[in-house]
């Protein structure tokens, strides 16, 4: 391993260039680099251009020795192509520059033609582990150590939301009516369309930019922005023939980038990507509720309106209309229309700035622009570019991507002790242990000869704990405290997803070793096996334990200090920098399958952790069956369990069951045109509803709404809007249609209802779920009833 100083191990961390203010970057492939800067005690935006020299790193200089005298070495200003050859044993050992990208790569291009014998047209074409080209933004960050947002908060960017309102969601033949706005200072709009006519489409557009160059804004947002509102726009005003850009660049229309989840790619169907307005941060929250509810596990459903309600900023007048009749209550009744929409950019607003946090303190950190942090992988969207940066930094070439030696990976531990419902349960969480185990026993890749990896989990774990301990003493929702609080979760995201950079296979990481990773799941299983032993010697029931933490349930005379007692004897017999924590309780607890379970809080709040209780597909009518039965489950009301069963069977056989209720949220996987050709041997019922409902062309990767009616034919559930309750009874004409009532009581009992099942004897199971119109000779017995708790794994 290669010695560092602390200094730039810092350095590693942060960058080198203390240049305060970035909003925004802009590099090309020319060389040339524009920088916007806000001041923190102005606000004024500031603009500056840069020449750098694009770079990108080489196995070997091989295929440039055609150059003869126009390739030297970095310090040989005559020639156009120069090199740096880095130390250490890493492949990638050739830093290469040149005064454009596009002259670096047809250079290599040629010259790797050549050798090969074949021609050669994109970099793309070359072997993954012999070059290494980041974007040209990204290219200036690393080299210049320069980051986004010293010294600004995340309230002092200016921020502006929009919202589109449309005909329909088809952008070939639906046009936008509407666009709600919401201005940096706060000043809420709403632009229209004077006329249903391709002029007052146009017009409306042209507002819409107009109003972003004048309000300036570092960043736009909103829910769903680059799934919806930006694609929809683009192609809009592709249809209409007009030029549309958001940036503050020259750039007539919006750019492309690559990105993991986006729009289908108008030159390449197999490509997602996303639309840049170069000078300014497109954030899409979507992204950030993702990431959130990836870790948190606690979200209704990801959609604007149900997050804000789940976080409280959602008005009491809060005006909700369906997604299908949002136009026709505009032609009605346009100002209920204005306030829905602009009540979406409000909420889009708050939610920036409640889970935006942590996207905004990685580009703190990591050398890319922001909008991309917030769409990234952890493990290579931000470990990754933070690791190439510290090997260039330090002068040492970077490992290749390899291949494993077939050695398998080992999985955590995972213990199910119990099923069933516990009462008083506590949580003891495992503060990030695998990141913990490799800093205390010094488990890092073999590949990182710098030791990069251990550094940076260790500055991260450090400075995540001061600032999680700063911001409790800032004022709740203070700017302070929201920048504290983001700090912390970003590390506490990179920290967590150092372990899966390790663990990768497949030489998805540069850093991968399979090696290593096992002996960190080897000591995790070590320790949580203590742990559980630890814990169980003290009295207290295990319920069910992963690196997460451990839930166990107490006696009933235990008080919370009693809980917190226990949990901290076990935390001091655990190695130093492995930290066991009293995390919470709970009053009582369903445990249903590994990582599958419910908690009910000692307040009353129910929360459901898993795809047994929660998940995208599933009908809203038995989720919404699920959330009660379960409350009153864990309240040990089994009456009120049943009650919920009868009402919700009576529900669905009269029909004042809505049809959306009944639809499940499908991803079509095949096209038309593929599911035409193949119609004949096999009919889905997603595509025969499409067909059913007029749709005749349609593309992979769409997401529809979709019930079963008799006979087991599909047909397309419309639209609503996300403030409605599940049991509200039909609200028009359109969720009259003969769904097949008897397939969705048997779904609700053989699929939703089976998952209290563990919470019952198997006789009191049936009797609870028994058909309403066939009573059984032991009904009576409800109000008897108890739930049970079950022993599944024995103490490790």
């Amino acid at each position: 391993m290669i010695n560092t100083s602390s200094n730039i191990e810092k350095e590693w961390l942060w960058g080198w260039d203390s240049t305060p203010g970035i909003v925004s970057v802009w590099a090309e492939g020319n060389g040339r680099a524009t920088v916007w800067r806000r001041d923190a005690a102005s606000g004024e935006l500031l603009t500056e251009v840069a020449q750098f020299r694009p770079w990108m790193l080489l196995r070997s200089l091989a295929p440039l020795r055609h150059l003869g005298g126009a390739l030297g070495n970095e310090g040989d200003t005559q020639s156009a192509i120069r090199y740096t050859k880095l130390s250490g044993d890493g492949a990638l050992r050739y830093v290469v520059s040149a005064p454009t990208v596009d002259r670096l790569t047809s250079a290599l291009l040629h010259g790797e033609s050549i050798l090969q014998g074949k021609s050669l047209r994109h970099v793309r074409d070359l072997e993954d582990d012999s070059y290494l080209l980041l974007a040209p933004d990204e290219q200036y960050l690393v080299a210049t150590g320069r980051n986004y947002f010293r010294e600004l908060s995340f309230d002092q960017l200016r921020r502006l939301q929009f919202d589109l309102e449309t005909m329909g969601l088809d952008a070939e033949q639906h046009r936008i009516f509407m666009v709600a706005v919401r201005l940096p200072n706060g000043e809420l709009r709403t632009l229209e369309s004077a006329t249903n006519t391709d002029d007052g489409e146009r017009q409306l557009i042209k507002q819409l930019e107009q109003l972003v160059r004048e309000a300036n804004p570092d960043v736009i947002e909103n829910h769903n922005l680059h799934g919806f509102d930006l694609p929809f726009l683009h192609t809009r005003a592709k249809l209409l023939r007009m030029p549309f850009a958001l940036g503050r660049t020259s750039h007539k229309n919006l750019l492309t980038r690559a990105a993991r989840r986006g729009t289908r790619s108008e030159h390449d169907a197999s490509r997602r990507v996303r639309f840049i307005a170069p000078g300014r941060e497109l954030i899409d929250t979507l992204d950030a509720v993702r990431r959130y509810d990836f870790s948190a596990r606690d979200l209704p459903s990801h959609g604007l309106k149900a997050v804000a309600r789940h976080f409280g900023f959602a008005g009491p007048d809060r005006e909700y209309i369906r997604g299908d009749q949002i136009y026709a209550t505009y032609r009605t009744d346009p100002d209920r229309v204005r306030r829905y929409a602009t009540d979406d950019v409000v909420e889009v607003a708050h939610l920036a700035r409640v889970l935006g946090g942590a996207a905004f303190a990685l580009a703190r950190m990591a050398p890319r622009r922001y909008e991309r942090l917030a769409d990234a992988g952890a493990a290579t969207g931000v470990v990754d570019p933070l690791l190439v940066r510290a090997y260039l930094r330090s002068g040492v070439a970077l490992p290749a991507h390899q291949e494993g030696d077939g050695t398998t990976h080992t999985g955590a531990a995972l213990y199910l002790f119990r099923t069933g419902v516990a009462h008083r349960v506590v949580k003891a969480d495992v503060a990030s242990l695998y990141p913990s185990l490799m800093r205390q026993y010094q488990i890092g890749p073999a590949p990182d000869q710098l030791g990069a990896m251990l550094a940076l989990v260790n500055q991260l774990v450090e400075q995540r704990l001061a600032a999680k301990a700063a911001a409790r003493s800032e004022p709740a929702a203070s700017a302070e405290r929201y920048t504290l609080e983001a700090m912390s979760a970003a590390m506490k995201l990179v920290v967590n997803s150092a372990y899966g950079y390790l663990g990768a296979g497949g030489g998805l990481t540069r850093f991968a070793d399979v090696h290593a990773a096992n002996e960190v799941t080897r000591r995790g299983r070590e320790t949580l096996a203590f742990m559980c032993r630890e814990l169980a010697a003290r009295g207290v029931t295990l319920l069910e334990g992963d690196t997460d933490g451990v839930y166990f349930a107490v006696p009933e005379p235990w008080t919370e200090a009693d809980e917190r007692r226990v949990v901290s004897e076990v935390a001091a017999l655990l190695p130093p920098l492995v930290q066991l924590e009293f995390e919470g309780r709970y009053a009582a607890m369903l445990s249903h399958e590994p990582k599958n379970y419910a908690l009910l809080t000692y307040d009353g709040k129910l929360i459901l952790r898993g795809v047994a209780f929660r998940s995208s597909r599933a009908e809203p009518f038995g989720e919404a069956f699920l959330r009660r039965a379960i409350h009153q489950l864990l309240q040990d009301d089994v009456a009120g369990v049943r009650e919920t069963y009868v009402h919700t069977v009576s529900a669905l056989r009269t029909r004042t069951m809505p049809v959306y209720d009944v639809s499940s949220k499908v991803r079509l996987t095949k096209n038309s045109e593929t599911y035409k050709a193949s119609r004949e041997s096999r009919r889905e019922i997603s595509y025969e509803a499409m067909l059913a409902s007029g749709r005749t062309k349609w593309s992979a990767g769409e997401r529809v709404r979709v019930y079963r009616t008799h006979g087991g034919v599909g047909a397309l559930a419309p639209e609503r809007g996300e403030g409605s309750d599940a049991f509200s009874g039909p609200s028009g004409e359109a969720e009259l249609a003969e769904y097949d009532v008897e397939y969705y009581v048997r779904l609700l009992r053989e699929s939703f209802a089976a998952r209290l099942e563990r919470a019952f004897s198997a006789v009191d199971f049936e009797t609870l779920f028994s058909d309403p119109m066939q009573p059984s000779l032991f009904d009576a017995r409800v109000t008897e009833m108890r739930s049970v708790l079950t022993s599944v794994d024995a103490v490790p």
